[in-house]
């Protein structure tokens, strides 16, 4: 039996109450690979509430927020030195550690970089990603997309795995309702303003969920907040419930993304519900949304609107399906163990 540490951020508990895409596929890998009988340890916040056996003393950034207020920009670095103690005592206890936060863990690891695996769940063509990879050429990283990958250093390129997620977390629905959907951060890099103006111009309510953006929050006061009206309604932040029931309930969900996605697990959110998928033309978009059967890909709003028009050809049914064929946490975790034993046999 392979022992496996999975290492999540201490931003969001795990899985997340909300917004926390990371986490949410940590959790999903590290249940798929316990049923595929791998022996996982998550290492995760205080506040996590899962059955998974779990190693972290100190609560998530989230929830020192919530207690607390605003906290010390040096508490996420702390709270990360406290959970890579924590790895460094029990390091001897795993075949493979497998790290889904950024920087520190590479230099902790020494020796055991050879039989870890980093996934980035980020865009990896900022400064700090070309520092980390030019000072660990050693370290394995895993691509959650080929569009990611691009930007990873050959060397460093253990290979590319798909987000999935859990099969049953969302049901088909065939009747939706006369709604598009948005579901993302409110941000400039997701562009909600876009959606807005393309559901509109179609002729189409619109309702939005997601966070406001801590990094940006002037940006949904000055650009989105102006947008709404009766047929554009901010719903603010989704548990699952939430988000099942406004992505069911959509004719499509709209991406007008706005900077190199590196995956964007919406998309799979919104084909397992058998919803079909409006997305911009960048980052890994056009491995996620195949045309004319799960959604359309467009390169402005003006297209948008034109395959809105068409949407109601796409089969709701077939969408599902290409969703349990490519993007379950199943076959995300077999992926997985894949490269976990390749990485042991070296």
């Amino acid at each position: 039996m392979i022992r496996v540490a999975q290492v999540a951020p201490n931003i969001f508990p795990v899985p997340p109450e909300h917004h926390g895409g990371t986490e949410r596929v940590v959790h999903d890998l590290s249940t798929a690979l316990r049923s595929l009988g791998v022996e996982v340890t998550l290492f995760a916040p205080s506040d996590s509430a899962t059955d998974l056996p779990r190693i972290g003393d100190h609560p998530s950034l989230a929830a020192l927020e919530h207690r607390h207020g605003p906290v010390a920009a040096g508490v996420p670095a702390a709270l990360d030195a406290l959970q890579l103690e924590a790895l460094r005592l029990r390091l001897d206890q795993f075949d493979i550690v497998h790290c889904h936060g950024e920087f520190a863990h590479a230099a902790l690891l020494g020796a055991r970089r050879r039989h870890s695996l980093t996934t980035v769940h980020w865009r990896v063509d900022e400064l700090d990603r070309k520092l980390f990879f030019a000072g660990f050429p050693d370290l394995p990283v895993a691509a959650i997309s080929a569009a990611q990958e691009a930007g990873i250093p050959t060397v460093n390129r253990a290979g590319i795995v798909h987000h999935g997620i859990a099969r049953e977390r969302y049901a088909l629905s065939t009747q939706p309702g006369p709604h598009v959907a948005f579901v993302g951060r409110m941000t400039d890099q997701k562009r909600p303003d876009a959606a807005i103006r393309v559901a509109r111009a179609a002729g189409l309510p619109i309702r939005l969920g997601g966070t406001i953006d801590v990094g940006n929050p002037d940006y949904f006061e000055n650009r989105v907040r102006p947008l709404l009206a009766d047929d554009a309604t901010y719903l603010g932040p989704l548990n699952d419930a939430r988000k099942a029931d406004l992505l069911g309930s959509a004719r499509a969900l709209l991406f007008p993304i706005d900077w190199p996605e590196p995956f964007g697990l919406v998309m799979i959110e919104a084909m397992a519900c058998g919803t079909p998928v409006v997305a911009w033309n960048r980052g890994s978009v056009p491995e996620i949304v195949e045309e004319g059967v799960t959604g359309f890909i467009v390169s402005s709003e003006a297209e948008a609107v034109a395959a809105l028009v068409r949407i109601g050809h796409l089969d709701r049914t077939r969408v599902r399906q290409r969703f349990e064929a490519r993007f379950t946490a199943a076959r995300m975790a077999a992926d997985y163990l894949a490269l976990y034993r390749r990485l042991l046999a070296t």
